[in-house]
């Protein structure tokens, strides 16, 4: 078994909410998260979807996330849309708080 030796530039453990062990020994953990940060084209959230090649609809689009835990990703992707777009438009906003919402049934 190895030794973790803390040199105090480590991350900062998450605080774990929920953990759920599967038969194969992978742990799922629920951790707390302080907010949410979210890239915003000209104030409106925006979905990335990237296309392997756009002339044949084979295998289809991929989403990338556009909302992390953690600033420094937020930050970094609005960075590079804005330099791709040349543009000054890709922001990030700080959801600290909202309303509960249920999904519609049908």
């Amino acid at each position: 078994m190895a030794t973790v030796v803390s040199n105090g530039m480590a991350r900062p453990q998450p605080q774990i909410l929920l953990e759920e062990i599967d038969p194969a020994g992978r742990a799922i953990q629920v951790c707390a998260a302080d907010n949410v940060y979210a890239v915003y084209y000209q104030g409106r959230p925006v979905t990335i979807r990237t296309h392997q090649n756009i002339e044949i609809s084979y295998p289809g689009p991929k989403y990338s996330k556009s909302t992390y835990t953690n600033p420094g990703h937020a930050f970094n992707l609005a960075q590079r849309l804005n330099q791709r777009f040349a543009t000054e438009d890709f922001k990030v906003m700080l959801l600290n708080s909202g309303r509960t919402i249920a999904e519609l049934q049908s």
